[in-house]
C-alpha cells in the first residue's frame, strides 16, 4: 500500500496518466502541489507569465494532438485569469483539465484572501466541474476529469481544490483508476442503423451533394474516413473554419471553407445543394448568414456526436447522433454492400462548380508589384510556399486569421489552430507555444497583427525560459484591420479606435527578450527574410511584414444575406 498526500497524488496522476507538461503560475493555494511538482521530474510545469497563456497553450497542445491540455493555477485572480481560455476551449470544443487552487475548506464562503467561486463562475463555460472534499478522492476525480473532457463531445473540465486537501501531512492511499464508469454520463459513439441507411439513400439520390465538415472531422479523428467517402461517391467537400485540414485542400473535390469568409465556390454550392452531409458541425451564425434563407433546395443529413447540436439551428432532414468516424465507417459500409450499384451521375454538378471556380480565378487578389506596400495575401501564400504547406499554423483573431485560413492550404488535420467560437485576441503566441514544446522539430507558423500580438507579448519570456521557437509572422496594418474593415463598411469609415498609435519598435522589442525580428516592407524583401526566418527551426524569430492597411477580406457575406449573398471586392458584389 502506498500512501501519498493529496498533492503527491495530483503529481503521480498526472505521470500516470501520461501527462508530459503542465502549464501554470504558483501562488499561496496550490504550493502544495508545486512543492509536489518540484519533487519529481516527470511532469515537467512550464511557467507562463499570465495564468490565460497557460489555457491557451494547452488549448493548443491539445488541438495538434488530441490529447487533454493541463492547466495549474491558484485561486481568486489566478483562476479568474484562466477564464477566458477555458471559454475559447469550450466554444470549440478542445479537451482541457484545469486543476485550480482554492482556499482551506474551512474558508470557503468567508470572502477569504485570493477566494473566488471559480465552479460557480465558469459553469456556463465548461463540460463539467468537480470539487475536491476529501484527499482520497482525488484519483478518482482526476480521472473523471480526464475521461469527462476527452470523450463524447470534448471541453474543458474544472477541478477546485481547497488546500488543505492537498496538506503535506495527510497521506491516503494511492491507486491509480485505470478505468472509471459514470452512470450519468454515456456519450453515443454509434450512430442509429435507420438513420444511417436513410443518409446513405439520399445521398446516392442527390444531383447536387455538399459535404460539409467541421471541427468534429478534426477532433473525432474522422479525415480518413471521410476523405474515402467524398473520393467514393465523387463528391464536392467544404469545411468549416474548425474543420480545416479534415479534407485535403489540395484534391480536386476540395472546395475550400464556407460562411462569412468563405470562398465563392464553396458559398455558392452550398445554397444550390439539393443535399447537405454535415459532419462534426454546429451551422454556426458565421457558416449559416441569415437562416431563414440557408441554403433553400437542401435537404439535411446532420451528424454530430452532441444530440443538443442537431437541428439547433438548422432543421436537419436525417438526425444522426454520434461519432463521425463511427459513422462514416457504417455510410461505407453499406455503399459496400450495395456497390455495383450506381448513384445519380454529378457531371452536370461538377459542371457548375467548375464554373463557379473559373469566375473568380485570378480574381482573388492583386499582389504587389516591386517596391509596393505588400498584400497580406501574398505574404500568407509566400509562408505557405517556404514551409512546403506541411507547418502547424496558429492565428490570433482578426484580418490576418482570415488571411491565414484563406491561403495557407491544408491537407493534414490537426495543423491549423486559431480561436473560432470565441474569437480570442491573444490566443495565437501561448498556442504556439503549446504546440512547439511537443513538436520540437515541425515548423509552428504564428500569423498574427499588432493588435492581437501586444495581448500576451509577455510570453516571450516563457519562449525564452524553455527555449521554445516559434515563428511569429505579424502582418502589420497599424491598425485592428477586421474592425477598420467593419468601419469602412458600414460606418463610412469613421475609424474610431481602430488605428494602433505609439506601436512598439519590434526589433527593439524581440532584442529586449533576447529574440531577432526582421523587419519586411516590400515584396523583393519577402523571399529572403522568410528563408532567413525558417533556416533554423529550433529559433524563435519574429517577421514584422508592412502591409496595406488598406485591404480587405472577401468574399465576405452580405449581412443578413443567404450564402450565395457576398461581397467579392470593394465595388463587386454577388448579382
Amino acid at each position: 500500500m502506498e500512501l501519498l498526500s493529496g498533492a503527491d497524488m495530483i503529481a503521480r496522476f498526472l505521470k500516470d496518466e501520461g501527462v508530459e507538461y503542465i502549464y501554470g503560475y504558483p501562488g499561496g493555494a496550490a504550493l502544495h502541489i508545486y512543492d509536489a511538482l518540484f519533487r519529481q521530474d516527470d511532469v515537467k510545469h512550464i511557467l507562463v507569465r499570465h495564468e490565460q497563456a497557460a489555457t491557451h497553450m494547452a488549448d493548443g497542445y491539445a488541438r495538434a494532438s488530441g490529447k487533454p491540455g493541463v492547466v495549474l493555477v491558484t485561486s481568486g485572480p489566478g483562476a479568474t485569469n484562466a477564464v477566458t481560455g477555458i471559454a475559447t476551449a469550450y466554444m470549440d470544443s478542445i479537451p482541457m483539465v484545469v486543476l485550480c487552487g482554492q482556499v482551506a475548506s474551512h474558508l470557503i464562503g468567508e470572502d477569504a484572501f485570493q477566494e473566488t467561486d471559480i465552479v460557480g463562475v465558469t459553469r456556463p463555460i465548461v463540460k463539467h466541474s468537480f470539487s475536491i472534499r476529501h484527499p482520497s478522492d482525488i484519483p478518482v476525480v482526476l480521472k473523471k476529469a480526464f475521461y469527462l473532457a476527452s470523450s463524447g463531445r470534448p471541453g474543458p473540465v474544472v477541478v477546485d481544490i481547497p488546500k488543505d486537501m492537498t496538506a503535506p501531512t495527510e497521506r491516503y492511499e494511492y491507486v491509480y483508476p485505470k478505468k472509471v464508469r459514470m452512470r450519468s454520463y454515456s456519450p453515443v459513439t454509434r450512430g442509429h442503423a435507420g438513420q444511417t441507411r436513410k443518409a446513405v439513400d439520399l445521398l446516392l439520390k442527390a444531383k447536387r451533394p455538399v459535404i460539409f465538415a467541421g471541427g468534429g472531422i478534426v477532433t473525432g479523428k474522422a479525415s480518413e474516413a471521410l476523405t474515402d467517402l467524398a473520393r467514393r461517391l465523387n463528391m464536392p467537400v467544404t469545411t468549416s473554419l474548425m474543420g480545416l485540414g479534415g479534407y485535403p485542400q489540395g484534391d480536386a473535390q476540395s472546395l475550400g471553407w464556407l460562411g462569412m469568409h468563405g470562398s465563392y465556390e464553396a458559398n455558392m454550392a452550398m445554397h444550390h445543394a439539393d443535399v447537405i452531409l454535415g459532419v462534426g458541425v454546429r451551422f454556426d451564425d458565421r457558416v449559416t448568414n441569415n437562416v431563414s434563407r440557408f441554403c433553400p433546395t437542401a435537404k439535411i443529413i446532420h451528424i454530430d456526436i452532441d444530440p443538443s447540436s442537431i437541428s439547433k439551428t438548422v432543421r436537419a432532414d436525417v438526425p444522426i447522433v454520434g461519432a463521425a468516424n463511427h459513422v462514416l465507417n457504417d455510410m461505407l459500409g453499406l455503399l459496400s454492400e450495395r456497390e455495383p450499384e450506381q448513384h445519380v451521375s454529378l457531371d452536370d454538378w461538377w459542371s457548375r462548380i467548375n464554373e463557379w471556380r473559373s469566375e473568380r480565378e485570378g480574381k482573388l487578389y492583386e499582389p504587389a508589384g516591386e517596391g509596393e506596400t505588400l498584400k497580406p495575401q501574398q505574404v500568407v501564400e509566400a509562408v505557405h510556399r517556404a514551409t512546403h504547406g506541411d507547418a502547424y499554423v496558429v492565428t490570433d483573431v482578426g484580418q490576418h486569421q482570415m488571411f491565414a485560413g484563406q491561403y495557407y492550404k491544408f491537407n493534414k488535420p490537426n495543423r491549423w489552430v486559431s480561436s473560432s467560437g470565441l474569437g480570442t485576441m491573444g490566443f495565437g503566441l501561448p498556442a504556439a507555444m503549446g504546440i512547439k514544446l511537443s513538436y520540437q522539430d515541425d515548423d509552428v507558423v504564428l500569423f498574427t497583427g499588432e493588435g492581437s500580438f501586444q495581448m500576451m507579448m509577455q510570453e516571450l519570456s516563457t519562449c525564452k525560459q524553455f527555449g521554445i521557437g516559434v515563428k511569429i509572422v505579424n502582418l502589420n496594418n497599424q491598425s485592428l484591420g477586421m474592425v477598420r474593415q467593419w468601419q469602412d463598411l458600414n460606418y463610412k469609415s469613421r475609424h474610431a479606435q481602430s488605428y494602433m498609435e505609439s506601436l512598439p519598435d519590434f526589433e527593439v522589442l524581440l532584442s529586449a527578450y533576447g529574440f531577432r525580428a526582421i523587419t519586411v516592407r516590400t515584396p523583393e524583401e519577402l523571399e529572403a527574410a522568410l528563408e532567413e526566418t525558417f533556416a533554423d527551426k529550433h529559433e524563435l524569430v519574429f517577421l514584422d511584414v508592412q502591409v496595406d492597411p488598406r485591404e480587405h477580406v472577401y468574399p465576405m457575406h452580405v449581412p443578413l444575406g443567404s450564402m450565395r449573398d457576398m461581397l467579392l471586392s470593394k465595388t463587386e458584389r454577388t448579382s
